[in-house]
């Protein structure tokens, strides 16, 4: 399967959100909906549109940052949610919302403080054996074990209006979210694909070697500050918005990287299968007890642990 199968996917998927909600709706309902025609137009460009745009951007934004840190540590287990990156936003939002009181730029900022100052204690910690191989990542999840009972205790002191709204939010949830919601995320996100695409020959390049990479011109220590700063705000964006979704950044780099045959762990098809990934689990939650929709992260964490479960099993037989 190449990347045009991947697009092909990505877009049955997209107009098959577009047909879901409380009722369903046929394609060429939601279409002409879509083009302003029928009875469902505010239900589709009002209700279902943002949020069936939300998956697939949050998603591609996922495989992104899930690529550029399995670059980075060149290793599939070495993504955002497994190291600590995911959490660390997550904290940063919980004390924007408990102390701050939660506005959207005040998440936005509170997400990439706290996703930024997690990956440069884990970093400090992981200096003696520098940015690659698995201390980074056994360090990564020690210091997200440490923020999960951090952001517990969070929720436990906060009031009871504020701790059951964060503790929904906080199963990462794609419910209720309109385009007043998704403004500030996708001016974002075009930034952020901006910056990954000027970093992304440089990216390939260090997937291949230090040495290599120094000989062909690039200065590492700024390549890797450009992209540690990219893989976390892409992690934040989403967590202010719709909380901590797992396991898209751990699968869709590698999914996509074998679907397409690409050598190293490519942009492009992370972003693609992110985003694959994060519409069907979509579809998947407001589908699998309707009228009742779950949030995305449950089912994402649901698929996402047998994922896991096969990786770490693959890393401990490989000679």
């Amino acid at each position: 399967m190449g990347a045009s199968a991947l697009l092909g996917v990505l877009l049955v998927l997209f107009v098959a959100g577009l047909c879901r909600g409380d009722t369903w709706s046929t394609p060429a309902e939601a279409l002409s909906a879509l083009a302003g025609q029928g009875e469902s137009v505010i239900v589709v460009r009002e209700w279902r549109l943002p949020r069936t745009t939300a998956a697939g951007v949050f998603g591609a934004l996922l495989g992104c940052a899930g690529a550029v840190f399995q670059n980075l540590t060149r290793n599939a287990l070495g993504s955002p949610d497994v190291i600590g990156l995911d959490t660390g936003a997550y904290t940063g939002a919980l004390v924007s919302i408990t102390v701050l009181g939660g506005t959207s730029a005040q998440l936005a900022l509170g997400s990439v403080a706290g996703g930024l100052l997690t990956a440069t204690v884990i970093l400090l910690l992981s200096l003696r054996s520098g940015l690659s191989g698995l201390r980074l990542i056994v360090i990564g999840i020690g210091v997200n074990a440490m923020l999960t009972a951090l952001n517990a205790w969070i929720v436990l002191r906060a009031e009871l209006d504020v701790a059951l709204a964060v503790s929904g939010w906080g199963a990462g949830s794609l419910n209720g979210i309109g385009w007043d919601d998704l403004a500030l995320p996708l001016a974002i996100a075009a930034a952020l694909a901006t910056l990954l695409a000027t970093v992304s020959r440089a990216m390939h390049q260090t997937g291949l070697g230090d040495d290599l990479a120094v000989t062909t011109g690039v200065s590492l220590n700024r390549h890797r500050l450009l992209t540690i700063a990219a893989g976390v705000c892409c992690t934040a964006t989403v967590t202010a918005v719709a909380g901590p979704i797992a396991f898209i950044a751990l699968a869709a780099p590698q999914i996509g990287r074998r679907l397409t045959r690409a050598p190293g762990v490519p942009l492009a098809p992370a972003a693609l299968t992110g985003a694959v990934l994060l519409l069907a689990a979509d579809l998947i939650a407001q589908t699998l007890i309707a009228p009742i929709a779950l949030p995305v992260g449950a089912v994402t964490t649901a698929i996402g642990g047998l994922y896991l479960l096969w990786l770490l099993i693959k890393e401990v037989n490989r000679p």
